[in-house]
């Protein structure tokens, strides 16, 4: 992949350890906030858990431990070349139907962070917080993303960037604010057709979707780069991460899809460019 065509970004910010909002202004969650944050775990990247680890017995949201993240230029200029391209293609496409895409920030940081959603470790793995507005990626992931899931290449790289901002996207059009309606309702969130596993789902078809229009403009994709998304997204799958961690496959607290559903939706966006081939929410996921 070759990312220097992107365009660079300007909403790229590196933490400067345990900075950023807290969670309810740093009073007791009580019990709605603790739900809230298990909520939010069950659409972050890996550990459904590692947001109510942060919570001591009082109900407080225990401070981040990082320390400032130590970012490498060209891993920050990697970021923001990814996030710039995913910046104009959601742009293009938001004005095109006639309405204005709003940027999110990035946020680098190592070992912990605070954010709207609550203050999170590297457990949790990359993730969108709709509170902030903000996708936050721990420098550390990178090289985790190639020793743990054997998932390398810059594109691979960028496939986990473009489905976060996937997310921010749901926030914008709307689909953060159903789904939780939905939930409210009695839907059910986990489970290999909960709307956790659709939500998600419909992230990497929006990523699927940015790599169609950023190759359309830049031809920047280079022989095995699609590839090595499918493979990043098939390493991923709750059905992969499951059998790796514990040995057996249990659909029933599904969160993210298995692996074939994530090569499949993420395939779905590229192959089309359409948003209107993302609509996960409807029949099988």
């Amino acid at each position: 992949m070759d990312w220097q065509k992107g365009e660079r970004s300007e909403n790229v910010e590196v933490d400067s350890g345990g900075g950023g909002p807290r969670f309810g202004g740093g009073r007791g969650l009580g019990l709605g906030g603790i739900v809230i944050l298990a909520i939010l775990g069950l659409v972050f990247f890996k550990d459904p858990t590692a947001l109510l680890s942060q919570v001591d017995s009082g109900g407080q949201v225990a401070a981040p431990t990082g320390e400032p993240a130590q970012v490498d230029p060209q891993t920050k200029d990697f970021v923001s070349a990814i996030l710039g391209s995913t910046e104009k293609t959601w742009g293009d496409i938001f004005a095109a139907h006639g309405q204005q895409y709003v940027d999110p920030k990035l946020d680098l940081f190592s070992g912990g962070v605070n954010t709207a959603c609550g203050s999170a470790s590297t457990a949790v793995g990359p993730f969108y917080c709709p509170g902030d507005q903000r996708v936050y990626l721990d420098v550390a992931f990178f090289q985790e993303l190639q020793d743990r899931f054997h998932a390398s290449g810059d594109f691979a790289r960028a496939y986990v960037i473009a489905h976060e901002v996937g997310h921010h996207v749901q926030k914008l059009i709307g689909v953060f604010d159903q789904v939780e309606q939905a939930r409210r309702g009695g839907a059910r969130m986990e489970g290999a057709d909960g709307l956790s596993v659709r939500q998600e789902l419909q992230a990497d078809c929006f990523a699927g979707i940015w790599a169609n229009h950023s190759q359309q403009r830049l031809q920047w994709l280079q022989p095995g780069d699609i590839e090595s998304a499918l493979n990043a997204a098939s390493k991923i799958g709750d059905d992969a991460l499951q059998q790796q961690a514990q040995g057996r496959v249990v659909p029933d607290s599904f969160t993210h899809g298995t692996s074939a559903q994530r090569v499949k939706w993420f395939r779905a966006g590229f192959d089309s460019g359409d948003m209107a081939s993302c609509n996960t929410f409807a029949g099988e996921p």
